[in-house]
């Protein structure tokens, strides 16, 4: 009885790992933008180039090139596929009109691209979906920043 069933584990995950629609051996990039509202995206990151953009503290524009090791991209690839990152809608926005201290809510746009496929998601935090969903797009974008930081804390050192 265990045998077979053993055997048909690996014959059914093998087949199911083999045709994983996002496989890491075909990254080709990931880019991260925020901004507040949809018409101004300052904060930019593109793995495939190292072009990384934000607006500090002192609301400068500091522009740099960013290199992320491939086993933070890996991590990041890996912490999107736990969160479910390939089955969030595309378009994740909710009123677009309202103000929080007289700013508007934060708008992402979170890609990650592949040879054959692509997955991207436009979050804003004026979504008012799914608790699990809002809650899993925070925790993307808050590891997103963390490797960021990270990677520029070793750049200035």
């Amino acid at each position: 009885v265990i045998v077979p069933f053993v055997a048909y584990c690996v014959y059914y995950y093998a087949h199911v790992f083999k045709n994983a629609p996002y496989k890491f051996s075909e990254f080709e990039y990931m880019s991260f933008e925020y901004g507040p509202g949809a018409d101004s995206l300052v904060n930019k990151y593109n793995s495939k180039t190292g072009e990384y953009q934000y607006v500090d503290t002192r609301d400068s524009i500091i522009k740099m090139n960013l290199h992320i090791p491939k086993e933070e991209l890996l991590y990041l690839h890996r912490k999107a596929a736990d969160l479910g990152f390939w089955d969030f809608p595309t378009v994740e926005v909710g009123d677009t009109t309202q103000r929080r201290n007289g700013m508007r809510p934060l708008r992402y746009v979170i890609e990650f691209k592949y040879k054959r496929k692509a997955k991207k998601v436009i979050y804003d935090e004026s979504f008012n979906g799914d608790e699990r969903l809002k809650d899993a797009n925070q925790r993307l974008i808050k590891e997103i920043k963390l490797v960021l930081a990270k990677e520029e804390g070793k750049e200035k050192d």
